[in-house]
């Protein structure tokens, strides 16, 4: 017979003062999206080196072939680890997923052929995608609530510092002066290994979350545990915590795991709304992404004709506009709310896309003023993009908040990953900017479209505790 408890977990955990200890959290969990950013701009920018032969040797539609295996391993990895994180607990998964990308990616630096490189990929992607899932879901059940929306947005915008960083990076390790031609693109791969090690030596003093630790019969060590916490954050802060009163106190009654029947139930009939939101903001922005990242350097070679050897620095303004589009907007969403914020960058985003697709198509626009629209447009729509993965991460039940996370991510992936890079590239058409504009246009008629179902569907989630957004459900009413 499963037992009940009565807790006070969840509102201790978000009455505290932010400290050191949520910057460890941040830290320890946060930065690894750097190392996505890396490896996904890095993968672009070696593609040409890798087809030489006295580098790797292989083609570039192979060299496509392992971006594919990627976004694969990612989906699958997702999928695979969010339901283990549900099950086992974030903390096991969390280093078990950087424990596999370290290792993958280590060995994506011998790769000898092609058929290595797509495994190695596919491991690689793997980790990362047992990351989207094992992370947002400890992060949000980690940070208070008051913060929890800035955190998210932030940390999921770190993808861009990544990205920003790999494209320089890209120049200095592909310079034949300083490197062979052999050497260069494998030292990529060690220097991701390198940061995640650094990451994992962090990432050990994170705990496991105490709400999960609650459901899952351990509430006596998320009670140690949350006491720890409080006497920590006390002394790093120099205050005095609040008492939490009785009506702050959740029955819960405790349980190994949740099977299929029940998860499936309750994102398709119980929060069947919330899974249609959650989908549309995920695929949405995966879509534009996708499509603008895996065809940018082409559009900047065939329509403004720029270097293909320069082509991927452009990426660093780009990757820094969004990286500070989530960080500096990302407070707006805990204080003016969820819906209001979601639905404004999603719709400011298809504004300028717009605006972006008519300039080309007229032939009026050049290469500063594409990217400094680009660069516009992607601000906001990082801030958008980000809120997406809060929006999933929260809206959920603790019990199934991970494979939720996973299950939308892994199909807006797989579908954006898919489709916007393939109908990008169709409609580039060699140097006619008219095929780009109206790609554009689609990815702005979409992001309306994302705007449009969030103030219909959204969550105001802001301010609010996990639990009252989305009830366990494993509590007794």
């Amino acid at each position: 017979m499963p037992e009940t408890v009565k807790t006070r977990i969840p509102a201790r955990m978000d009455r505290l003062p932010w400290s050191g200890w949520h910057w460890l959290v941040v830290l320890g969990l946060g930065t690894v999206w750097i190392l996505d950013g890396l490896e996904v701009t890095i993968v672009g920018a070696i593609a040409s080196r890798l087809s030489e032969e006295d580098a790797l040797g292989i083609s570039e539609y192979q060299v496509a072939v392992g971006g594919t295996f990627y976004i694969l391993g990612a989906a699958t990895g997702a999928l695979g680890f969010g339901y283990l994180t549900d099950r086992l607990g974030r903390k096991k998964l969390f280093l078990a997923s950087l424990g596999l990308y370290l290792v993958a990616t280590i060995a994506t630096g011998f790769t000898w052929s092609a058929y290595s490189f797509w495994i190695f990929r596919f491991f690689t992607g793997l980790g990362i995608g047992g990351e989207y899932a094992a992370i947002n879901s400890a992060i949000d059940e980690l940070i208070p609530a008051r913060a929890r929306g800035w955190v998210d947005l932030a940390i999921n915008g770190s993808y861009w510092l990544g990205a920003a960083f790999g494209a320089a990076l890209s120049g200095v390790l592909l310079d034949k002066d300083l490197f062979g031609a052999d050497l260069g693109w494998r030292l990529a791969f060690f220097l991701g290994a390198i940061l995640a090690v650094a990451i994992m030596l962090v990432r050990r003093h994170v705990p496991e979350s105490p709400r999960w630790l609650m459901i899952h019969y351990r509430n006596d060590e998320a009670e140690q545990l949350v006491g720890e916490i409080e006497e920590e954050v006390s002394r790093r802060t120099g205050q005095t915590l609040s008492e939490v009163g009785p009506d702050d106190e959740i029955e819960i009654r405790q349980r190994h795991s949740t099977g299929f029947v029940e998860i499936a139930r309750t994102l398709f009939r119980d929060y069947k709304r919330r899974s249609i939101l959650g989908f549309t903001l995920l695929a949405t922005q995966a879509f534009v992404y996708n499509a603008v990242i895996f065809t940018f350097s082409l559009i900047l070679t065939n329509v403004f004709d720029v270097d293909s050897g320069v082509a991927g620095l452009y990426l660093i303004p780009f990757g820094i506009a969004n990286f500070l589009g989530a960080l500096l907007l990302g407070r707006l969403f805990d204080t003016v709310g969820r819906r209001i914020m979601i639905s404004s960058t999603y719709f400011i985003a298809a504004v300028v896309l717009a605006v972006l697709a008519a300039l080309l198509a007229g032939g009026s626009l050049g290469l500063t003023g594409y990217m400094v629209l680009l660069c516009i447009a992607f601000f906001v729509a990082s801030a958008a993009a980000s809120a997406g993965y809060l929006t999933v991460s929260e809206t959920f039940p603790l019990e199934i908040r991970a494979m939720a996370i996973a299950f939308f991510y892994a199909i807006s992936t797989g579908i954006g990953g898919a489709v916007g890079p393939l109908l990008f590239g169709k409609l580039l058409g060699g140097d006619d900017p008219t095929g780009v504009a109206v790609g554009y246009w689609i990815a702005a008629g979409l992001m309306a479209l994302a705007a449009i179902v969030e103030v219909v569907l959204g969550v105001d989630a802001e301010q609010q505790s996990l639990e009252e957004i989305a009830p366990p459900l494993s509590e007794e009413t």
